[in-house]
């Protein structure tokens, strides 16, 4: 199948522009095309990835793909998707966020494959060296006040209210698109299906610029979790693709948990598995649901993509002595990864503790009495291994590169020491 049959298969194709025109140019040879990332935080996350990703299913099929990272459209604030308006941000914060981001793209895209390489570039390059009179005269003109109220980015905003700044978001994201289009022979612009609206009307500049050759749009749809949940959110927060905001365990993890409902789909979105493999694993999800087969191929496939292997594994290390309690054999980072969000409790100068003492200090018992009937009943394990003995004391032995030891009572409560 050709590489807009594959989007079609794998339920990425929202919206296109001649789709019989486009695989027309993309039968012909290499087609450059690209997709936009402003940078409104420090890293991106996994509601950038299924864009990244089709970009690079591109550069699988030949073309050649461009991640245009906004520094300049990042100053300013896109509308679309939103019913209020983007906080600026400072230009020197603009500035880092645009150099991490670039960061991330060079991972997940090969800058380094014969005859296609990706490319990265920014918009703040053009965008800055555009003079007001320049705007307004060789770009403004093309665009009637009517023509802007009927797209959607800006029509959901008239309501509440919509800034020049935000409202002028569109032309700006045009002049990209006919300044790729002319400099570097950038004919499709990809995006998610709220990107509809500013990808036309670039497509309508260049057709207004006099260009005789043809440019094309091709959206991809918005995911949606099957429980209406919102995607990529957790009850931590945002899943990110920086392994400093979220750990690859963490990133693991979210994959893993995908519902039956949703991870066959996602199976399709976020992995480079072919059609007969994901039809085998959906059927090994129909007969064995309980072995989890198929999330444990998502998790295995996204967390390898983005964090590589090494941390792949470590999370499949860390997630397999969690569920069998022996923690021993994990390291101090590993824990700091599998244990980031329990509570934790410091002791100073790796002072020696009595079991029953630590117990109590660090709140994991209420009162001495019951920490004795603790320790003593079997409730109370260090580091996976249970502990009887009143007299225990945790010391040298115990602590994790000198740096953790992993308390738990009952079941479920853990409790990470900190030295």
């Amino acid at each position: 199948m050709n590489i807009l049959q594959d989007l079609e298969f794998r339920g990425l194709l929202n919206q296109v522009t001649d789709r019989e025109g486009l695989e027309k140019e993309l039968e012909s040879g290499k087609v450059k095309l690209y997709c936009g990332f402003d940078p409104t935080a420090d890293s991106l996350h996994i509601g950038n990835l299924l864009p990244i990703l089709t970009l690079r299913r591109f550069q699988e099929a030949g073309h050649q793909p461009y991640a245009l990272v906004g520094g300049g459209t990042g100053l300013i604030g896109d509308p679309s998707g939103r019913q209020t308006e983007r906080t600026l941000n400072e230009a020197e914060i603009v500035v880092q966020w645009t150099e991490k981001i670039k960061s991330q793209l060079s991972r997940l895209l090969d800058f380094e494959r014969e005859g296609n390489p990706a490319n990265t570039v920014n918009n703040y390059d053009w965008l800055s060296e555009l003079t007001m009179i320049e705007f307004l005269r060789d770009v403004g003109k093309n665009f009637s006040i009517n023509y802007m109220l009927a797209k959607d980015s800006v029509d959901s905003r008239l309501e509440g209210g919509i800034s020049f700044t935000e409202f002028s978001y569109m032309i700006l994201q045009s002049y990209d698109f006919l300044n790729l289009f002319q400099k570097e022979d950038i004919k499709l612009q990809i995006g998610g299906s709220d990107q509809w609206g500013n990808i036309t009307a670039g497509m309508e500049l260049i057709r207004r610029s006099g260009e005789e050759e043809k440019a094309f749009g091709l959206t991809i749809p918005l995911i949606t979790k099957a429980d209406g949940t919102k995607f990529g959110k957790t009850a931590s927060g945002t899943i990110w693709l920086d392994a400093e905001k979220t750990t690859p365990y963490e990133f693991y993890q979210f994959w893993v948990n995908a519902a039956d409902a949703d991870v066959i789909n996602w199976l399709k979105y976020f992995t480079f598995l072919s059609k007969d493999q994901i039809a085998d694993l959906e059927k090994s999800m129909a007969e064995a649901p309980e072995k989890r087969e198929a999330q444990k191929a998502l998790g295995r496939e996204v967390t390898t993509l983005v964090h590589g292997e090494k941390a792949y594994l470590q999370a499949v290390k860390i997630t397999e002595a969690l569920f069998s309690g022996n923690l021993s054999d994990l390291t101090a980072n590993e824990i700091e990864q599998g244990f980031k969000d329990v509570p934790s409790f410091s002791v100073e100068n790796q002072a020696d503790m009595n079991i029953v003492d630590l117990l109590v200090e660090a709140k994991i018992s209420p009162s001495k009495r019951q920490a004795r009937e603790d320790v003593t009943n079997g409730a109370v394990s260090v580091n996976g291994d249970k502990v009887q003995d009143l007299s225990y004391t945790i010391d040298a032995k115990d602590r994790i590169e000198n740096r953790f030891v992993i308390l738990r009572r009952g079941k479920k409560k853990y409790t990470l020491i900190r030295y």
